[in-house]
């Protein structure tokens, strides 16, 4: 009997991302297409002041005519900033992928690790596979120790008060098998930085299988984090709200 063909949609919300986009778009082909497995890219622009639109409509055409690809690349944009969580949401309902990548598009996740998630997943039929930037020998490049304070603090808050058996509940770099995602995202109500930790800590609640991937994480190429102080305090809300309610 043959091995079930998987498909692997890529989620990858932007805003302002015009000068990163065609990269990660080039590498995520090369990584695909090199490792023989089947892609598609989906991606949801919040109303990007800067022009990614008009690169994403670009890239469609570069893309979508190359071989018997189809179509490789979909734009589903959005009018505004209306949060992390409601952009995975919207992109979603596009997917034609039964295994579903979210990651950012600023180059800090590099599509090389995604043949060795992909494999791991394939090791116990996990649900998830989360890269982890503190486990094994992942790392964080490029971030001045304001900002790794703030991502080790917020990791260690999580995993105190929660417990979730999770190396890296804020890393935005995962594998999911469609249908998990689906039912784990009806289920968070976070729409912002604690999205992350939160839609973790529910599927391990809900009982999914979930492996880590130690991952090598590098600061945006171009652009400006969108961290903040308002993030920072919503993300610690939402921990003791989970505490409370999982």
């Amino acid at each position: 009997m043959a091995a079930q063909k998987h498909k692997y949609s890529i989620l990858l919300p932007t805003y302002n991302e015009r000068r990163n986009l065609p990269i990660i778009t080039y590498l995520l082909e090369q990584t695909f297409s090199q490792a023989g497995l089947d892609w598609e890219l989906i991606i949801v622009d919040d109303g990007s002041p800067d022009g990614t639109q008009t690169i994403a409509n670009q890239l469609i055409k570069a893309y979508n005519t190359r071989g018997a690809g189809g179509e490789r690349i979909k734009l589903k944009p959005r009018a505004g900033k209306l949060g992390l969580g409601t952009a995975y949401v919207h992109g979603l309902q596009f997917v034609t992928g039964d295994f579903v990548v979210i990651m950012d598009a600023d180059f800090s996740h590099h599509p090389k690790f995604l043949p060795i998630m992909i494999e791991k997943q394939k090791e116990a039929d996990y649900d998830i596979v989360t890269g982890t930037r503190y486990a094994g020998d992942g790392g964080v490049f490029g971030w001045d120790l304001k900002r790794k304070l703030v991502s080790r603090g917020a990791n260690l808050v999580a995993d105190t008060v929660l417990r979730p058996g999770v190396s890296d509940l804020t890393g935005s770099f995962r594998l999911y098998k469609r249908a998990v995602l689906e039912k784990v995202i009806k289920a968070t109500e976070s729409k912002g930085y604690s999205f992350q930790m939160e839609m973790m800590v529910r599927a391990k609640a809900m009982g999914f299988k979930v492996a880590e991937v130690p991952i090598t994480f590098v600061d945006r190429l171009y652009g400006e984090s969108k961290l903040g102080g308002e993030e920072i305090a919503e993300y610690l809300k939402g921990v003791f709200g989970l505490w409370y309610k999982v």
